[in-house]
């Protein structure tokens, strides 16, 4: 014991009642050692002028906080990560989407139609378009998302390390960003075994096997990893599974420490290597 006094404070003492911030801070941070006749106190010391003016103020702080602790959840790096990977995406997605009107479009007035995101960038440079300006101007709209896209892929790239420097070395910045999205965030990641990080991003097939209408999958998203992709489809599984359960490793250490382990990058290539030098017997 350090013979320190207990506390007895409540969270409304010394405390500007018209002061949103403090009050919001001081039911955050506030305790007490033991319960007390809280609106009594409030009502004595002045900061209440009884005990519905108390509840009244003390709902209107705790909004507050709410508030603030929810405006500090979004503001984390990690959440602005998942902005950021989300965003890149869906302008993939609706440019592509785009791009396949376009073709159709072009497909109807022009000999030389194309088709995909290239020939929207092509389209969209067009100065003769004879009464073609809707179909360039839509082909410009494609150009820009496209442009957006890629900004926000380098966003991420320079990003992710920085969130999750072990993470991102071993699955490659934007599928790390992805599987934090996927998670919720790096704090929700780092607490998934690897089994349920390694299906990630294929809950639909997963609930699909759950109905008995199909096979368990094998692996989500980090199917796009080289480690997945490189490997013969017998041994996908087996990859997958060592992949994932370096990636769960990586999330933890990134979460609850941050400190960089490049042993473990050695370590799933060496892992990997082994996998894949079943393809060649």
């Amino acid at each position: 014991m350090n013979g320190a006094e207990p506390s007895t404070d409540g969270w409304f003492e010394g405390v500007d009642r018209e002061d949103t911030d403090a009050t919001a801070e001081a039911v955050r941070n506030g305790t007490a050692d033991a319960p007390a006749d809280w609106p009594a106190r409030a009502v004595e010391s002045g900061f209440a002028s009884d005990e519905d003016d108390y509840y009244e103020t003390l709902h209107e702080a705790t909004m507050a906080a709410t508030r603030a602790a929810v405006q500090e959840a979004e503001s984390a790096d990690d959440k602005q990560l998942i902005h950021a990977v989300r965003a890149m995406d869906d302008c993939d997605r609706t440019a592509n989407e785009l791009a396949e009107r376009v073709a159709e479009w072009a497909g109807s007035v022009r000999e030389d139609a194309g088709t995909g995101v290239e020939y929207a960038r092509e389209l969209a440079e067009k100065t003769d378009s004879d009464g073609e300006d809707r179909l360039v101007s839509l082909a410009q709209r494609i150009r820009d998302l496209d442009d957006e896209a890629a900004a926000l892929r380098t966003h991420v790239q320079q990003t992710a390390p920085e969130v999750a420097p072990n993470l991102a070395a071993l699955a490659g910045p934007v599928l790390a960003a992805r599987l934090i999205a996927l998670a919720g965030g790096l704090k929700e990641l780092a607490r998934k075994p690897s089994g349920t990080i390694q299906v990630l991003g294929a809950e639909e097939a997963l609930f699909a096997h759950l109905r008995g209408h199909a096979p368990s999958p094998k692996h989500g998203i980090i199917f796009t990893h080289e480690a997945v992709q490189g490997t013969h489809p017998e041994n996908r599984g087996s990859a997958a599974r060592a992949l994932s359960g370096k990636l769960a490793i990586a999330a933890r250490v990134d979460y609850y420490s941050g400190e960089r382990k490049p042993e473990l990058d050695e370590e799933l290539a060496d892992r990997i290597e082994m996998i894949q030098a079943r393809d060649t017997q």
